[in-house]
């Protein structure tokens, strides 16, 4: 987590959560000073473009419209435009994808929330005072489990010279697992709530325990075919991005960034390695929230949410429950990994949704602008 002249824990931190949290549950929303113009959010586009990102892209769709609009350039110092319908690093927004598997297959009834981790990788969370055995599945996509998070400790992901050295390295799940087994855990199972992509990384081990295959292949099966999504993927240790994209640019909490589109994103297996467009992710949010994805029992469980205090907001599985300006609130995920931030979320009754990326990590302002965009969106009335 970052702010103004502090250095970032872990890109895959929800980026910059707390602030941009924050400012959602307290309506401190700076883009929206602006006054409206004809087109409310192409304003609000270019109302983070002015703080500081490369490029910015956002669609909006509800049951009889769909919106976008861009600011910015593809590639810095051209004026190619953003692509519509580019792909992008979607970041921890992964994770909504992986708990939809895990709720699946307890929907199945082949695994439980108050299963162990310990019964389904024996061994795997052991040492320095980390106990599998006292940690449930429900806390691993809670974020209540304790466990450290493993990304602080990634070169590609911390530093530019880190970056250039290791962008193409290849880690396992289970390699993953064994870094942050080196630390101790921050807290007793279920005492508090603090992130972790650790957590995230252990249940895609899950998933493949219990299927026998990938959680790649899974999250295939289960929704990327099913539901269309022609331009998401799961791209294991490939480091590029096909098809149209914009340039993703990463500062790595200096002042200078480089770009760092190619990466091989095999550290964030299950917690934000999935590629994907804003158009794809609506339709993920909507058929998650309008019940094609998950029974209302499974469905019920992902969107009862626990207090996460350090963000100021409230967290799911795998969902974070963010205020709306208008009242109320919707369901939703940032992520980012290297340089590509996205916000996305969906109104409850999944008839609007709303989805925002830009290429860079911008300026301090920059988070709660995009924060401010998908809520007012979202409030927003269609005939």
């Amino acid at each position: 987590m970052h702010g103004s002249g502090t250095r970032r824990r872990g890109p895959l931190v929800l980026t910059g959560l707390a602030a941009v949290l924050l400012a959602a549950s307290t309506g401190l929303t700076g883009a929206a000073a602006k006054p409206q113009q004809a087109d409310p959010l192409q304003q609000r586009v270019d109302a983070i473009h002015d703080t500081g990102a490369v490029g910015v892209f956002a669609e909006v769709t509800s049951p009889r419209t769909r919106d976008s609009a861009r600011a910015g350039a593809a590639e810095r110092g051209t004026g190619r435009p953003m692509p519509h319908n580019g792909r992008f690093r979607i970041g921890s927004a992964t994770k909504t994808f992986t708990a939809t598997v895990v709720l699946q297959l307890v929907g199945e009834g082949r695994m439980s929330l108050e299963d162990t981790v310990e019964q389904w990788l024996p061994g795997v969370v052991r040492g320095n005072g980390n106990d599998g055995s006292r940690i449930t599945v429900r806390q691993l996509l809670q974020h209540t489990s304790g466990i450290r998070d493993v990304l602080p400790q990634i070169p590609a992901l911390n530093s530019a010279d880190g970056y250039r050295a290791e962008r193409f390295r290849t880690y396992t799940p289970e390699e993953l697992v064994g870094l942050a087994m080196r630390h101790p855990p921050q807290f007793s199972p279920g005492a508090r709530w603090s992130y972790s992509n650790t957590n995230y990384i252990l249940a895609a081990l899950i998933i493949h325990e219990v299927t026998g295959r990938s959680w790649a292949h899974e999250v295939n099966d289960r929704i990327i075919r099913p539901l269309g999504l022609e331009h998401t993927s799961t791209p294991g240790t490939f480091p590029f991005i096909l098809g149209p994209h914009a340039q993703g640019y990463a500062a790595f909490g200096t002042d200078t960034s480089i770009d760092a589109t190619v990466l091989n994103p095999s550290m964030a297996v299950g917690s934000g390695s999935i590629i994907s467009t804003t158009h794809d992710l609506n339709r993920f949010y909507t058929a998650l929230l309008d019940g094609r994805l998950l029974a209302p029992a499974q469905l019920d469980e992902m969107t009862t949410t626990t207090p996460a205090p350090e963000l100021g907001v409230r967290y799911g599985l795998g969902l974070g429950e963010i205020p709306l300006p208008c009242g109320g609130s919707y369901f939703g995920h940032p992520g980012e990994l290297l340089g590509y931030h996205t916000w996305g979320g969906v109104t409850r009754d999944g008839t609007r949704t709303a989805v925002v990326y830009t290429t860079s990590d911008g300026g301090q302002d920059t988070q709660q602008a995009m924060s401010t965009l998908v809520g007012r969106e979202l409030c927003r009335t269609r005939s």
